[in-house]
């Protein structure tokens, strides 16, 4: 398949985080098809990272294999002269065939010292690579795949990824001074959250804070007993001061428990290359025991998690000619 087909066979196999099984089969035949060492790494459960090797995998291809909701039907894996569309086009199912059409260049010129480690879990806990980093590797570098357009990134913001909860007490709506509104609290909470100051990092720039989730009452008619949030926080300051900040400022008003959470990064660039900073998260922070860590690929993050989500064709084939740039400079 060429990188335009293979890429349209990737987003018809959903693989919304937790449900990676299916495009992980896939990805282990087609790879060993190709004549590649496949390995199958299991993460937990029924849930696996692949990884594949055309030699000693001196430097490794690396990107996830799940998506965010909703997983794309068939349907919606669709082209036009100029884009290809669907659930994780650019994210990062267009990057994974980006990569093996490099690989294949590569092999074709007697090049064979890379692999390629695609996880599972990224867009959550980072699962798959906290556990590939477990593992004993001898490679010397690692090309994170993440839609920056084409540019090498010099560095990535952290995060830190919370789940609030406060409980109050329930009442009928008709005699409010009864209850005793969780929605209310948690929303003095949230609102002190967003106006303060997370930091100002003269290349990562300002700290950032979302509410992502809100789920609070049961009923118009009744005062909310229990309400939760979950909220995330774009670093530029060590994870643990932003977590300390945090918790002042929730202080006994809120449970807080800490889902997710990584530093701020510094990345491995090369001379010659389109450089750029990146406010989203990936799994390069966890990756640290597979060599140094480059972060690149077609795309922009800008269509990622959208309902139009698409990657350009032009720029699926630059990300193909700048991976394997990438590899011989690396190896040289």
């Amino acid at each position: 398949m060429n990188p335009f087909e293979l890429t349209k066979r990737l987003i018809t196999i959903p693989s919304v985080t937790g449900t990676e099984r299916e495009i992980g089969e896939f990805l282990s035949s087609h790879l060993t098809s190709l004549g590649y060492r496949v390995e199958r790494h299991n993460v937990v459960g029924d849930r696996f990272n692949v990884f594949a090797f055309a030699g000693q995998g001196r430097v490794m291809f690396c990107t996830h294999i799940d998506t965010v909701p909703p997983a794309a039907l068939p349907i919606l894996a669709r082209e036009d002269d100029d884009f290809l569309y669907g659930r994780g086009a650019c994210d990062t199912k267009g990057i994974i065939a980006a990569m093996l059409e490099a690989g294949d260049r590569l092999r074709n010129s007697g090049i064979t010292n890379f692999g390629y480690m695609f996880l599972v879990g990224e867009e959550t806990d980072s699962v798959g690579a906290k556990r590939a980093n477990t593992l004993k590797w001898n490679s010397e570098y690692v090309i994170v795949g993440e839609p920056t357009q084409n540019q090498l990134a010099t560095a990535q913001k952290g995060m830190l990824m919370v789940n609030l909860s406060v409980v109050g007490r329930a009442a009928h709506s008709g005699y409010p001074e009864m209850g005793v509104s969780a929605i209310k609290n948690l929303l003095d909470v949230l609102a002190e959250c967003e106006t303060m100051d997370w930091g100002n990092d003269s290349v990562l720039g300002k700290g950032t804070f979302n509410i992502g989730v809100f789920h609070g009452g049961e009923a118009a008619n009744i005062v909310p007993g229990r309400a939760n949030a979950s909220v995330m926080i774009r670093t530029v300051e060590p994870r643990s001061s932003v977590e300390e900040k945090l918790r002042r400022a929730v202080g006994n008003r809120a449970t807080m428990e800490v889902v997710g959470a990584s530093d701020p990064l510094v990345l491995h660039v090369l001379d010659g290359f389109r450089t750029t900073v990146v406010s989203f998260g990936s799994d390069a922070p966890h990756l640290g025991n597979a060599g140094k860590r480059l972060l690149i690929g077609p795309g922009s993050i800008l269509d990622a998690h959208t309902a139009g989500e698409k990657i350009s064709k032009r720029e699926l084939m630059e990300g193909v000619e700048l991976y394997e740039r990438l590899v011989r400079m690396l190896l040289s």
